[in-house]
């Protein structure tokens, strides 16, 4: 214009923005006749099914958990704000200030908090508007009972797997991967909108577990004893009705717990059984017909016999003079005992022995179950004492859960039970899934046998080592043991440590139950016979209440055959969520008049879990979600 730009110049910058804007053109164009590009789903989650008891009774729900966190930048007045946030966190002032004073743009202050305080932090965000604190939602765990069967139900980690129990074994069916419903979706024309993991009825009664838990800790406090082991199952089923470890985990602070509490003794521990594996000794002898029950062995305290240029010395408690296998298990007598085991060749007792399910696993739903351990007779360890000293319960390692599966056969005129903790399976409309079947093993003993064992474990109960244990109105057989545990420090046997155990069968007209007790490392007393025979008694008296067993002295009652049921109790809701577990659908009714308050109830018959959780404070027109099964 004022010859300040070249024509020349002029020229080339047009042609290049109208190249530019032909090129824009170009794009747009392409870009408006493609495809619309499909947006990433993120994929659902599989909502987890709960566990309970064989009645319903919840015992693992499923419940929410959050992850509070801060974007620190955002933060104007860091001091103000920690004085806040800290009392609902449960933290000190200086705590939050340290977190949030991190040269990270974000940060954690607390993970997996529970709804009421989420509630609470909620309520001051919004009130202050920090809404640079964001509140990460995650699926968790609540153990309404604790510390109750912890080492049988496990624990689910943050991940949302389970890494312990029932919880890790059962994975698969109390949470299927994802992957299982797309592939179900893409073969039905309806889908599956909200994939949820099925319920998990276990075989025990999470009330005769109470009471047999507080009968255990009673034990552990009288005999200080280091832990205690106690199984109870039903012979003819196998299906366990209790299942005791002590010391025990709480599940709601299962990280911050002691190593030994995690530890599920029953499956993963293996020890030397002691004299109450005499019972099996004289069962396979017997069944081999190696010795009859009218056979006399003399007891002169020390059973010495002289193989292969090997001396072989066993000493007994006691001069027990002569007497049958029944006086061998009356008296516990190792020579007699000892001298039984003469009577069958190493090969055949191993391979009972291993036939009674020793040596193997049982196969219950829980994991890292220990094998246990049974020599073999090829094995350089094995020597002439290996045989008499197995037959009295040393020289080989057991668990208890293998003893309590052997102890079947006894129950179940010779033919073992496979044991269970699964009693059914149901999806999430209450449907069933899968019901356990009992399932049995292949004979170890004839009838005869099994009856001729269980009469010398009665003798046992009502004028042997197990008369503390007799509970007189209902037969009961029984066997004790004493056994010196291993010192791992200098080797051989220890002076101080003993397992103290004692098996019962009952009643022994009509085998129902086998109830097994285990005693590790007692102060002071440690005879079987003394301090686990009565513990015996007292748990088998807890079990026949508790199951209705009839007992010999029960007087019959007539009754008019008129029940009168009680009206339910109206539920108060004060100023914070009542428990709901529990209560039926019936009892809910009367909540759904409320304006002020909205329920949500999903299926019916009795409510296993909830949300929010009991103790949440009220808050106007907050929304509570009961389940019901």
């Amino acid at each position: 214009m004022n010859n300040f730009f070249k024509k020349k110049q002029i020229i080339l910058f047009f042609v290049l923005c109208s190249l530019v804007l032909v090129a824009l053109l170009f794009s747009y164009g392409k870009l408006a006749v493609q495809d619309l590009p499909t947006v990433a789903q993120s994929k659902p989650t599989v909502e987890r099914g709960s566990i309970v008891d064989r009645h319903g009774y919840p015992l693992a729900v499923p419940t929410n958990f959050y992850h509070i966190g801060v974007t620190v930048k955002d933060i104007k007045n860091k001091e103000a704000f920690s004085k806040r946030i800290a009392e609902p966190l449960r933290m000190s002032s200086d705590e939050v200030l340290k977190i949030i004073s991190s040269s990270r743009n974000f940060v954690y202050l607390k993970k997996k908090v529970k709804q009421e305080t989420y509630e609470a932090v909620k309520e001051i965000t919004s009130e202050f508007n920090y809404n640079f604190v964001t509140f990460e939602k995650i699926p968790g765990r609540n153990y309404p009972n604790h510390t109750l069967a912890s080492q049988l139900i496990g624990y689910m980690g943050d991940d949302g797997k389970g890494l312990a129990g029932i919880e890790f074994s059962q994975q698969d069916i109390l949470q299927p991967p994802i992957e299982d419903f797309e592939k179900l979706n893409s073969t039905k024309d309806s889908l599956i909108e909200n994939p949820s993991g099925k319920n998990i009825y276990l075989t025990i009664d999470a009330n005769l577990q109470y009471k047999l838990e507080q009968v255990s800790h009673a034990t552990l406090d009288k005999t200080q004893a280091e832990s205690m082991m106690l199984i109870a199952a039903n012979c003819k089923t196998g299906e366990i009705l209790s299942y005791v470890s002590l010391p025990s985990a709480d599940l709601n602070e299962y990280g911050n717990s002691a190593t030994e509490t995690k530890i599920d003794r029953p499956a993963m521990v293996a020890y030397e059984p002691g004299s109450v594996f005499k019972i099996f000794t004289v069962g396979i002898v017997h069944d081999f017909r190696g010795i009859s029950p009218n056979d006399s062995f003399l007891c002169d305290r020390m059973y010495e016999k002289r193989t292969g240029g090997e001396t072989v010395r066993i000493k007994c408690l006691e001069h027990h003079g002569w007497g049958t296998a029944r006086d061998g298990l009356k008296y516990s007598c190792n020579d007699i005992l000892c001298q039984i085991s003469d009577h069958i060749d190493e090969e055949t007792f191993i391979s009972r022995i291993r036939g009674l399910g020793f040596g193997s696993k049982t196969g219950v739903e829980l994991p890292s179950e220990t094998n246990g351990s049974v020599k073999d007779t090829k094995n350089r360890l094995w020597s002439a004492r290996s045989k008499p000293t197995i037959a009295i319960g040393q020289e080989i390692s057991v668990s208890a859960l293998q003893m309590v599966q052997a102890a079947t056969a006894i129950g179940n005129n010779g033919v073992p039970t496979k044991l269970t903790f699964i009693n059914k399976v149901t999806n999430k409309d209450g449907s069933i899934y899968s019901v356990h079947k009992p399932e049995y093993r292949e004979r170890v003993f004839s009838k005869t046998t099994a009856d001729y064992v269980l009469s010398c474990m009665e003798t046992t109960a009502t004028e042997g080592t197990g008369s503390r244990a007799n509970i007189g109105d209902v037969s009961i057989g029984v066997k004790t043991g004493t056994a010196q545990m291993a010192d791992k420090e200098k080797g051989g046997y220890s002076d101080t440590d003993f397992l103290s155990s004692c098996i019962a069968i009952f009643p022994v007209e009509e085998p129902e139950i086998v109830l097994y007790i285990v005693v590790e490392k007692a102060k002071g007393e440690t005879y079987g016979g003394r301090i686990v025979a009565p513990v015996i008694g007292e748990a088998a008296d807890i079990i026949i209440d508790h199951l209705g067993m009839s007992r010999g002295g029960a007087e019959s009652l007539e009754h008019s055959g008129l029940i009168t049921i009680p009206s339910a109790k109206n539920i108060k809701i004060g100023k914070t969520v009542p428990n709901f577990i529990g209560k039926s659908k019936k009892d809910l009714l009367p909540l759904l008049d409320r304006n002020d308050i909205q329920f949500t109830i999903n299926g019916s018959g009795w409510v296993t879990s909830q949300t929010p959780e009991a103790g949440t404070p009220i808050t106007e027109n907050m929304t509570i979600e009961l389940n019901l099964e």
